[in-house]
Formats: structure tokens, C-alpha cells, sequence
């Protein structure tokens, strides 16, 4: 497998990061992963944009990182996955220096890596939905930055693996955030509602799309705050994320959402999704 590592493509396996990296030592780095659908990327734009708004909010020295979309279309052709669903990783840190919590001297360069690998869709779960847990909202306040400290989502990850559900709901102060690794609707009377866009939550590449096909399809939509009461008591759930693109929820912490099985609005949505892909 071909990677790229600081300006050049090399074979995965030779590859080494400094162990003096800053991603490495305080997880002082930004992260994106984008979907590749027959070859093609998916909202690869969107995905820099949100890269480049990540390292502003970091103070990284270089906030451009545009050049990795090109890059990401490179490594697809020299892994010869021009017709394939897979996924593109993308990692920037601020750089290798000798351990300190301050900033390291003006001048750094950055560690830049990108790697693809083949991804299919998983069409069973798009279909019967997953269950899902609700845990407790311990991470930090930031989640609107898609840094690679993500610890609390790990441990949220592992204990819905744990409970043999497909993913985990943060809860913070009463209302659910998102996910582990997804953003999260719920219909509540025929409405589409998805928790509004703060520090604590991911502008989600999957979400925008999702809203932005609700308003061509004339579904309403509320960006409001979601209780765990009204998630628990609403017509359906799906999550929504790169990888995950809109799965049905059928269950939260064991009790049936809605009927206990995918809803239309989230069928229309998933259908609605398909056809962005393709074209």
C-alpha cells in the first residue's frame, strides 16, 4: 500500500513518525477521513475547509492544507482503486520538536500523512438499522475542532462494542450531543431535528449533506436542541457520518425507536443520499 508522508509517496510500511511528533506527544494534531465512492471524492472541499477552519483554531503556522485533496486523488490512482469504494485518512500535526507544552520554535514544519484503503459499503446495516447506548459526555470542550484526541470517544466505541450495539450517544446536561464517530437526527413529528452546531458538537460533512437534501426533498427541519427524553420518545433515529453515511437507529438502550424499525423519513433520506453519491 502506497502512502504519502511529507511531500512523498512511499510504501505504508516504511514510513516513521518522530517519536518527539506533537500528534504523537500531546495528540496535538488535525484529522479528516473521506469517502471515496467508484474512485471518486466525496465533498472533498468541504472536508479542507473544515481542516483549514480546525488548524486556525489551533494556531497551527500553516492552515492550507488543500493541496491534500489533490494528493488524496493520487494515492487512489497508485493503489489502483480508481473504481472502488474506500476511504481517504488525512493527518496533520504540528510538527517534531523536543518535548514542551509550548509551542515549538517558529518554523516547524508540519507532519503531514495520507493513506486510502478500500471500503465497502455495508448494505445489512444500512438496511436493519443498529442499536444504540447513551453514555455520558466526558470529553473536552472543543469537539467542534476534529483534532485525534479522542480518547472519550474511544471509550464510548468500546463500550458500545462491549454491549454488542452499533454505536454510543453522548449525553451532556441532559441533551444528546452525537455520536461516537457520527452526528445523530431524530423525527419527532415529522420533523427532522439534529442538535445545533456548538463547541460540543462536529459540523459533520454527512449532517450538512443530510440537511441540505431535507430542504430539497420538503422535509422540515429544526436545528434545536435534543432532550435524552425527547430522543427516547421520537418516531425515528438515524446517525449520520462518513463512514456510517444514514444509518437507522431501531433501538436506544434497548427500547424500540418509533416501530423498532427503520421510518420513511429515513428511508427517503437514504435513498435521497444514494443518489448524491452517484452522481
Amino acid at each position: 500500500m502506497i502512502a504519502y508522508f511529507n511531500h512523498e509517496y512511499l510504501p505504508r510500511d516504511r514510513i516513521a513518525v518522530s517519536p518527539d511528533d506533537r500528534g504523537f506527544l500531546f495528540a496535538d494534531a488535525l484529522y479528516e477521513v473521506i469517502r471515496v465512492y467508484g474512485g471518486r471524492l466525496f465533498r472533498a472541499r468541504e472536508h479542507m475547509e473544515r481542516m483549514a477552519y480546525g488548524a486556525r483554531e489551533l494556531a497551527f503556522p500553516v492552515t492550507d492544507f488543500g493541496y491534500l485533496a489533490d494528493v488524496s486523488g493520487e494515492l487512489i490512482r497508485r493503489n489502483g482503486l480508481d473504481a472502488a469504494d474506500a476511504v481517504v485518512y488525512l493527518q496533520v500535526t504540528r510538527g517534531a520538536a523536543p518535548r514542551a507544552h509550548p509551542f515549538p520554535p517558529e518554523g516547524t514544519p508540519p507532519t503531514v500523512y495520507a493513506a486510502v484503503r478500500e471500503y465497502p459499503q455495508d448494505p445489512a446495516r444500512l438496511e436493519a438499522g443498529i442499536d444504540a447506548i447513551l453514555v455520558p459526555d466526558q470529553r473536552w470542550a472543543r469537539c467542534d475542532i476534529k483534532t485525534v484526541g479522542l480518547l472519550g470517544n474511544v471509550l464510548a466505541a468500546q463500550e458500545a462494542r462491549r454491549r454488542g450495539v452499533g454505536e454510543a450517544l453522548f449525553v451532556r446536561d441532559g441533551f444528546v450531543m452525537e455520536g461516537s464517530h457520527t452526528n445523530f437526527l431524530a423525527v419527532i413529528e415529522g420533523v427532522v431535528v439534529t442538535p445545533p452546531r456548538t463547541n460540543y458538537i462536529l459540523g459533520g460533512i454527512t449532517r450538512q449533506a443530510v440537511l441540505e437534501l431535507c430542504r430539497d426533498l420538503g422535509i422540515p427541519v429544526s436545528e434545536r436542541p435534543v432532550t435524552h427524553g425527547a430522543l427516547l420518545g421520537a418516531d425515528e433515529v438515524a446517525v449520520l457520518g462518513t463512514t456510517m453515511e444514514v444509518t437507522p437507529v431501531v433501538r436506544v438502550e434497548g427500547r424500540p425507536v418509533g416501530a423498532g424499525s427503520p421510518g420513511p423519513v429515513t428511508r427517503r433520506l437514504q435513498e435521497a443520499f444514494r443518489e448524491l453519491v452517484r452522481s
